[in-house]
């Protein structure tokens, strides 16, 4: 999963919800330097992805998209149910997605300089450019892929991503509304799991 959902399954706990967040940027036991509540949010993130990469809805997902991208599918996969999320956020969250996001962008902020350089990095482009806002929309999917297939020095071709996501966007939504009712439910137990 990408940012948001894993945002959002850290289920509006501060401390979780950064931990949750720059997982990717702590290597190994490097999550024992950070508060308990950041550490079970860094292993959160950590079971979510152990938990996507084994369960069969993202591998039909990712399957559909590997002749075309290959070993970049999975990363595609996961940017594609982050704009699901944001796309059905009513049914999920409460709070208006536009609330959620600067929310969780102050947060960022206040949290700033203990986390990551990194993070610190890539947290003014996020911010600057909305990211999690605007997976939402295929212009902000566009300019993710895009970026994404900058980094990759043009060798993965993920700026055509919105293509593939347009051409199958009822096959990938129907998937992803399983995949994400199993994904809350496991990360709910997961988190149970830290208070014993």
């Amino acid at each position: 999963m990408n940012y948001l959902a894993h945002i959002y399954l850290s289920f509006d706990d501060p401390q979780l919800s950064l931990g949750n967040f720059i997982a990717d940027r702590v290597r190994g036991k490097d999550y024992l330097n950070y508060p308990k509540r950041v550490q079970q949010g860094i292993l959160l993130h950590r079971a979510i992805d152990t938990f996507t990469d084994s369960h069969t809805i993202p591998r039909v997902s990712s399957k559909r998209l590997h002749p075309r991208y290959h070993h970049y599918s999975g990363v595609i996969v996961d940017i594609y149910y982050d704009h699901f999320l944001a796309r059905l956020w009513a049914e999920y969250s409460e709070v208006p997605l536009e609330d959620y996001t600067h929310n969780f962008y102050a947060l960022l902020q206040d949290n700033l300089d203990w986390l990551p350089r990194a993070i610190q990095h890539m947290s003014a482009y996020m911010i600057a450019d909305n990211w999690l806002l605007n997976y939402r929309e295929f212009e902000g999917l566009e300019r993710v892929f895009q970026g994404m297939n900058r980094r990759t020095s043009m060798k993965s071709g993920m700026d055509t991503a919105v293509e593939e996501l347009e051409l199958h966007y009822a096959d990938f939504e129907a998937e992803f509304r399983p995949f994400f009712e199993d994904l809350i439910i496991f990360s709910r137990e997961k988190l149970l799991l830290f208070k014993t």
